[in-house]
């Protein structure tokens, strides 16, 4: 027994293990540990020793030799199975180990799932690792099943059920299964030990609760949460990584929370190696730098990969699932244009109306020679204004007094006095048309038509129609073709939008992703779509339809 109540509990543990417990990122294991918590060596190098001469990798160019855990892993195998309470139990009840991809963490996990199932001695242990689709579930399944065939010993103790994604260990009566997310019938679990693996892609928390209160009744439960960083949203995943930051950190003190949190931050330089190598503790064992560089090189050419890249690669938590814009592509057509002297020149228009008390926006693109100026007006319902400020966390009380956003009387959306406006802007400038999305706006857009006299055109919101203008907005957003005067109420939108993209690679924007409003993003799709449409495939007006189907009707009776 190795004590750590002494003034000096750094003196109290070898200098071997003191370098090998510093490798954690940004994590002090001893000077977070409570009264009577100690370090069993011993212990550790047991836990360390069974990774080695018990186990073997089972795929890549490593497989069939022994699994030698690199040094930033033993580091966590050595706190979490070598810390110890004052009654000799384990310290660490949970374990947060947060790495990016290729950097051997489904094997790591399936290594813990055998480690306690053998080496606990924990009788009628149930031990169980959890993803949130049966396919990932079944990877740590099939790595822990590999490993067992691999090493007669463990072979001849256990039995492995297929069908089932489960191992039994008879001598003591424990028992190991994969689950995925489905948890509405996990109830009753009593869980000894969990890995869940890739929580960033769990749907909700269910899974992870269930597990959780299932070990209430154990001596000495163990939960480790193995996982790539998640986007910026509400999720179990960022939950969980907001909670091991702040144990890391200081802010929180909880000495049974073990926090391994690799990551690069919004500071570093996410194209450099030394950002990756800080991000990859496997970097040049199971993650090749010359991988890293062509997906770098892959993010740069494509800003539709380029938080793909920052989060699996590196654990930036990103705005967004998947960046349409790269933000410095779009500060660089800040272009400055007079919308003044714009009167009389052809303009495409497109609005994206909103709910009755959400933003509604209306983009004018006038082409310029090779270029476009594009001028955007938003409303918000006044009453709801500040509201809105407080949910979204932007200036919009400051925006309207700039010019940048105009309100609407009341506490709803005035489609009306939105029409007005728009009414005015057509007898400054020459709006050709106004593209609108029929799901939400078809009698605003007959009202704009049939009162207003305006063209007014159809526009849906599917891959079909948005994925050439979305795609052609970025592409003259690279070449510096756009200018927006540097709206900021627009960039804010900008940075909002994430991209879906389906199999066969064509793109939408998805609002049900995006961190927050991109109305006038979409509108700037749909003005973008036509005014790069040939004039002979321009679609009639509602009114033109009506009337020319009127008269169909007419000659048929």
């Amino acid at each position: 027994m190795v004590s750590l109540v002494s003034s000096n509990p750094q003196a109290k543990i070898g200098a071997k293990w003191r370098t090998l417990l510093s490798l954690i990122p940004g994590y002090d294991c001893i000077a977070s540990a409570n009264p009577g918590d100690w370090f069993d060596a011993k212990a550790a190098r047991v836990a360390i020793a069974f990774f080695h001469e018990c186990l073997v990798m089972i795929e890549g160019d490593k497989a069939g030799e022994p699994f030698m855990l690199e040094r930033w892993q033993q580091a966590i195998i050595a706190a979490i199975f070598g810390w110890k309470q004052a009654d000799g139990t384990r310290r660490y009840r949970e374990a947060f180990v947060y790495v990016p991809r290729k950097n051997g963490k489904t094997p790591l996990a399936a290594g813990m799932v055998l480690l306690t199932m053998f080496t606990d001695h924990e009788p009628g242990a149930q031990i169980y690792s959890a993803a949130a689709e049966r396919e990932q579930a079944a990877l740590v399944f099939r790595h822990a099943a590999g490993m067992i065939l691999r090493e007669p010993e463990l072979e001849s103790r256990a039995k492995i059920y297929k069908a089932f994604r489960s191992i039994e260990f008879a001598e003591e009566n424990t028992v190991y299964k994969a689950l995925s997310a489905d948890a509405d019938t996990k109830h009753g679990l009593n869980v000894h030990a969990a890995v869940i693996d890739e929580l960033h892609a769990h749907p909700n928390r269910d899974l992870v609760d269930v597990l959780v209160t299932g070990t209430g009744s154990r001596r000495q439960p163990l939960i480790v949460y193995i996982t790539t960083a998640d986007y910026d949203r509400p999720s179990i995943c960022n939950e969980k990584h907001d909670y091991a930051c702040k144990v890391r950190d200081g802010i929180i003190r909880n000495h049974a929370f073990l926090p391994v949190v690799y990551e690069a931050t919004a500071d570093d330089d996410w194209t450099s190696p030394e950002t990756w190598a800080k991000a990859n503790p496997n970097l040049g064992v199971s993650v090749r730098l010359e991988y890293l560089e062509n997906e770098c090189a892959k993010a740069k050419d494509q800003p539709t990969y380029e938080n793909t890249f920052k989060r699996l690669h590196l654990n930036m938590k990103t705005q967004q699932d998947v960046r349409w814009l790269s933000m410095a592509a779009w500060d660089a057509c800040v272009g400055r244009f007079d919308i003044a002297e714009m009167a009389g020149e052809p303009c495409f228009a497109a609005i994206d109306l909103a709910s009755t008390t959400d933003t509604a926006a209306l983009v004018m693109l006038f082409p310029d020679g090779d270029n476009f100026n594009l001028v955007l007006d938003v409303w918000v319902p006044e009453d709801r204004a500040k509201e809105r400020e407080d949910r979204d966390r932007v200036p919009y009380m400051t925006w309207k007094k700039q010019g940048f956003l105009h309100t609407t009387p009341g506490n709803v959306i005035d489609y009306e006095f939105i029409r007005a406006e728009i009414a005015e802007r057509k007898s400054r400038f020459n709006i050709k048309e106004i593209a609108y999305d029929p799901w939400n706006a078809t009698q605003f857009a007959l009202n704009l038509q049939e009162k207003d006299g305006m063209k007014v055109v159809e526009f849906r919101q599917g891959y079909q129609s948005m994925n050439e203008p979305m795609k052609a907005l970025e592409r003259f957003v690279l070449e510096g073709k756009i200018r927006h005067n540097g709206n900021p109420v627009l960039r804010w939108m900008v940075s909002n939008v994430a991209a879906k993209i389906d199999p066969a690679g064509n793109i939408k924007p998805d609002k049900a992703k995006s961190t927050g409003r991109i109305d006038g993003v979409v509108a700037a799709i749909m003005a973008i779509g036509r005014a790069t449409m040939p004039d002979e495939s321009q679609k009639e007006s509602i009114y033109t339809k009506r009337a020319r189907l009127g008269e169909k009707a007419l000659t048929t009776l």
